[in-house]
């Protein structure tokens, strides 16, 4: 990714990222991807995901960058704004956040606690939200509020479901390329 060591954590969704998965591919591709495994994958809660992260984060060498898919972003919103201490927040030189929940969408898992509302206050590191225009998690209003609230560089990349396994991206080399860019721009 970088000459620079960076430790790029890997924020799956509700039921983890799965084989050819995108985050799964640059998992494989690169050993400065690492997942963050959550306490429960099947039934998320907000605070055990976030101290989750705090903790991964507290343990990270190195600076680090987020990519996040779903509701590894909401987890990343609400890290940053509820849970992190300034000292964590200097870690993290940025973040791809892709497909954007909306909580109140009716596919929404509905065994996921406390991810709403969403915190829609600046993030205090570069970030680039990725939706898709036929996403049924969440539609391209969100996002755009989102991107927006967050202080992030919004890019609609046209009709790819949940931009998941599904979309067919392989490993996703665009993807990669964004998130370096946010890393350069953090």
């Amino acid at each position: 990714m970088s000459e620079q060591k960076l430790n790029i954590l890997v924020l799956p969704g509700y039921q983890n990222s799965g084989v050819g998965h995108w985050q799964t591919l640059w998992e494989a591709l690169d050993p400065a991807f690492a997942r963050v495994q959550m306490p429960d994958w099947d039934h998320p809660v907000r605070d055990a995901w976030c101290r989750t992260l705090d903790a991964a984060v507290a343990t990270a060498d190195a600076p680090v960058a987020f990519a996040a898919h779903s509701l590894g972003c909401l987890t990343a919103a609400f890290w940053a704004s509820h849970y992190a201490s300034a000292a964590q927040l200097a870690k993290v030189a940025g973040a791809l956040l892709v497909a954007v929940p909306d909580p109140s969408e009716p596919h929404f898992p509905r065994d996921a606690s406390g991810f709403a509302p969403m915190p829609l206050t600046r993030l205090p590191f570069a970030t680039i939200v990725v939706a898709s225009s036929d996403d049924p998690y969440g539609g391209v209003p969100f996002s755009q509020t989102c991107a927006n609230a967050w202080g992030s560089r919004w890019i609609d990349i046209g009709a790819r479901g949940h931009i998941n396994a599904d979309s067919g991206l392989g490993d996703w080399d665009e993807g990669r390329r964004w998130l370096a860019s946010v890393v350069a721009r953090g």
